[in-house]
């Protein structure tokens, strides 16, 4: 297992996963990808984006590929909070393949992500998750995750927050 940037070598693979989907916003949606933008537009804009286009705090994405060189998670590192990532999406924002869940992928992908926090000098880390997303809490908590009051958006939908302190 390992983490890898997002490249034209993963053009179909990416494709693959997010048609696995079957929401409308796959998670994160710095990955999602529209039909009629070419993977090569994608990458220069997510690259664009990355780096501060529109306001938007720098980042960093990742896939986690398998030793079957499948994508089976994919992550965004946001560098810093602006007040509407310190409400809803925090530090992280992490998916794991929907015919992966449930072995131990979202934990070990957060735990590599937290060493790439780590290197950008981010000792308390948010990471987000919805109420109802269950598993995502456990896997926050397994990787150091205290919780924090919730936030609750205006249609409705709470979101949990937990800080994950690092050395």
């Amino acid at each position: 297992m390992r983490l890898e940037r997002p490249s034209l070598k993963w053009k179909t693979e990416h494709i693959t996963y997010m048609n696995e989907w079957d929401d409308d916003r796959m998670t994160p949606s710095s990955f999602h990808l529209q039909a009629d933008i070419p993977y090569e537009v994608y990458l220069e804009e997510m690259a664009a984006k990355e780096a501060g286009l529109d306001n938007r705090m720098l980042n960093t994405n990742y896939f986690l590929i398998d030793d079957n060189e499948r994508i089976v998670g994919m992550v965004n590192i946001r560098h810093g909070l602006n007040d509407s990532l310190r409400q809803i999406g925090g530090h992280i924002g992490y998916g794991i393949r929907p015919a992966e869940r449930r072995k131990g992928y979202a934990t070990y992908l957060l735990s590599e992500a937290l060493k790439k926090t780590d290197l950008l000098g981010i000792r308390s880390v948010l990471v987000t998750c919805n109420a109802d997303n269950v598993g995502s809490a456990a896997v926050i908590i397994k990787n150091g995750g205290v919780e924090d009051e919730s936030f609750t958006e205006p249609h409705g939908n709470v979101v949990r927050r937990f800080w994950i302190e690092r050395g």
